[in-house]
């Protein structure tokens, strides 16, 4: 049950249907790379001014646009292989369908387990074996 987490500048995302893209996009590759189910989508996106979304390159040389996304990923535990498709292709889908530079994309993928997760009612349906 990945939750996806999209922070992106005001100024670069005004288009919201390339946004929609963004997030169709991603949800299938989250599909096809961790395997989940039809309707396991969870996403949410914010929209930042400037000075309030600042994002170095870590002293990689990357160089960063307006078209900037974080990609905040809640989710079960994954192996390195999953966690490395995932991240490859991301990255390829979101260069090839909207153009954006893959200098222009940062992922962080946190894991937690099922006793984190409560999808209402104040039951974690996990362990109660709702799901």
């Amino acid at each position: 049950m990945p939750l996806l987490r999209f922070d992106l500048y005001k100024a670069g995302w005004e288009d919201k249907s390339r946004v929609k893209q963004l997030l169709d996009l991603s949800y299938e590759v989250m599909r096809e790379t961790f395997g989940a189910p039809e309707g396991d989508r969870y996403q949410i996106v914010s929209y930042h001014e400037p000075e309030d979304f600042i994002m170095a390159d870590t002293g990689l040389g990357f160089t960063r646009t307006n078209q900037f996304i974080s990609l905040l990923v809640r989710t079960r535990p994954r192996t390195t292989e999953q966690k490395e498709n995932f991240y490859r292709e991301l990255v390829a889908r979101i260069h090839s369908d909207l153009g954006i530079d893959p200098q222009d994309v940062m992922i962080n993928l946190v894991s937690n387990t099922d006793e984190d997760w409560s999808f209402g009612l104040g039951k974690a349906q996990f362990l109660t074996g709702d799901l």
